[in-house]
């Protein structure tokens, strides 16, 4: 829905309250220009600035909103500050693609301009109606005293605009408002609507109670009076969920997308995902959807508890939609910067979205697989690549050729034996993230940690580790636990930085020994996805030394055992078009 930087956003949400949000917005502007400048000279150094992933030229933005396809052109709108590199004064702004790796950048969509909408115009989705209008819907905050939140639509003022430049808010909004029994200030990002038996249904996020995160259904005839069914579609006791998203997915196995108000007897399954407010990170489950009932009900009955996530590092109020184009659903998720307010007021910027992904069913029927879309592939430049190369333990290899700070990796490890992998501590079998920080990159494993140093220096002072690390099977498992993290505790010199590293356990047969490795590398970001998408890391870093020509990639086993990289690729990749910077 909406963040800012840590301390920050804290100070700032709580005197917004108090009815003093310009004011304190324009002091914490003074205060974090005069922070400024101790800031290390590398954090405001253009070499960290991303070059193929999603940004405007300046300032904050953060949440994706509303990303559709109309008449040949791929839009995407999000959460944006016009006015500094901090959250505040946010509006919609609006960019365009032909292939959602080039992007140009017009005037915001949606701007406070109405009662309903006067005090933030928030997350939301669009839908497209049988007649072929976008419309979209966002959340409004119409009182200055109190965070109060309503739900607004908006219209294209001129449909064979393919570009859809202006957007009209009809005179009948706010569309729908949180009656007796809903937490007014907690009532928000209205989801992609779908239409089945003359009704439409959206989801919004919110909470009761303490700490319990619902789904609330609204149906509409005409898109203009929406009514709240009694129950929620689903809820857990898991905290607000902000940005909800629901939508079909194919069998398992099947690659193509679905559009949201798709119908037929097709056998397929749901997905609800939820950005839970108190984690921020983005959980979702698979399961089944009963439209006479309005419920869903997760395959796994534990699913709300066991918490699989899109991605297992920075990544947040994510956004999916459907691409008829290619038919597919891609998602998008915005990814928050891990420096300072500060820093970031030096830069002059600040949060990037995330590569678009196309996601679809496992074969499993478990969870969801990611990949990049393809048409990424197209910046690639120069490669290098190196087969058959054993990797002996304590050994790192450097990757050469090529210029590595702006790269694409793909590389498939071979290990050779299984027989000398760790025991997993039973403490520690349920929580990839602690289980990380205890067996870091540094720690010699049994079998691991292998993988990738990306984003390092010559000396190896720098480094940003992306490796797996195998453990037996855990009590009653029949296949070894494998174990993905994000290592960036040696990133940087800079001391100020949040460095946490990140991980995820990977559901993959290992039974040959192969698993394999993609890293998206961009300066200051490292997006990874391991065995073929089943996990995914996206982990933000800030060399001090390892910028520009100076970043090095290196393949490392800090193992036991022999590890053989089968075949590894790397790319150099070329900057797009990108909002005009």
């Amino acid at each position: 829905m909406r963040a800012l930087g840590r301390v920050a956003w804290a100070w700032l949400l709580l005197l917004q309250l108090a009815g003093a949000s310009h004011v304190v917005y324009e002091n914490l502007l003074e205060v974090e220009e005069a922070a400024a400048a101790a800031v290390p000279p590398s954090i405001i150094d253009p070499l960290l600035r991303t070059g193929y992933h999603f940004q405007p030229r300046k300032n904050w933005i953060n949440d994706p909103n509303a990303p559709l396809y109309y008449k040949g052109w791929y839009h995407l709108f999000y959460q944006y500050n016009p006015k500094g590199a901090v959250w505040g004064n946010i509006v919609w702004a609006h960019s365009v693609s032909r292939d959602l790796i080039n992007w140009m950048a017009l005037k915001p969509a949606i701007e406070p301009s109405i009662a309903s909408d006067k005090y933030g115009c928030w997350s939301g989705s669009a839908t497209m109606l049988p007649d072929g209008t976008p419309t979209i819907m966002y959340t409004g905050v119409n009182r200055p005293d109190v965070n109060y939140q309503v739900q607004n639509v908006a219209y294209p003022r001129n449909k064979s605009d393919p570009l859809l430049r202006e957007w009209d808010k009809p005179s009948h909004n706010p569309i729908i408002v949180p009656k007796a029994g809903i937490n007014a200030t907690q009532f928000r990002d209205p989801t992609t609507a779908w239409r089945a038996g003359g009704h439409w249904r959206l989801l919004i996020g919110s909470v009761t109670g303490p700490a319990h995160g619902v789904a609330y259904v609204y149906r509409s005839r005409d898109f203009k009076r929406w009514t709240r069914v009694e129950r929620p579609l689903h809820s857990a006791a898991t905290g607000m969920w902000e940005c909800p998203d629901f939508y079909p997915v194919e069998a398992a196995g099947r690659r193509e997308g679905l559009d949201t108000s798709v119908s037929g007897r097709r056998a397929r399954k749901y997905v609800l995902k939820n950005s839970l407010d108190l984690r921020r990170y983005d959980y979702y489950t698979v399961g089944t959807y009963d439209r006479r009932a309005e419920r869903y009900v997760p395959d796994d009955p534990a699913g709300d508890e066991r918490h699989l996530r899109y991605d297992y590092g920075n990544f947040y109020a994510s956004k999916t939609f459907y691409d008829p184009a290619k038919r597919r659903r891609i998602l998008w998720g915005w990814a928050n910067e891990s420096d300072t307010s500060a820093d970031d007021v030096a830069k002059g910027w600040a949060g990037i979205q995330a590569i678009p992904r196309t996601v679809w069913l496992d074969p499993s029927g478990k969870q969801l697989l990611q990949w990049p879309i393809e048409e990424v592939e197209a910046l690639r430049g120069k490669s290098v690549t190196v087969k058959d190369r054993v990797i002996k333990p304590g050994q790192h290899v450097e990757v050469t050729g090529l210029q590595t700070a702006q790269a694409d990796v793909e590389v498939t490890f071979e290990v050779s034996s299984l027989a000398g992998a760790e025991s997993l501590d039973p403490e520690l079998a349920g929580d990839a993230q602690r289980l990380c920080g205890a067996r870091g990159a540094a720690v010699e494993g049994g079998v691991g940690p292998f993988g990738l140093w990306v984003l390092a220096s010559a000396d190896r002072q720098e480094r940003t580790a992306v490796f797996f690390r195998l453990f037996r099977p855990a009590r009653g498992g029949d296949k070894p636990v494998v174990l993905m993290c994000t290592d960036p505790t040696k990133s940087s010199l800079n001391p100020n930085l949040y460095q946490p590293t990140f991980a995820g356990f990977v559901d993959t047969d290992i039974s040959d020994g192969k698993i394999s490795l993609r890293s998206l590398i961009d300066r200051s970001v490292v997006e990874s996805f391991g065995a073929g998408g089943k996990t995914c890391i996206l982990s933000r870093v800030y060399p001090s030394l390892a910028t520009g020509k100076n970043a090095r990639l290196y393949v490392f086993n800090g193992g036991k055992a022999d590890v053989k990289v089968s075949r590894l690729t790397a790319w150099e990749m070329k900057k797009p078009l990108m909002n005009g910077a």
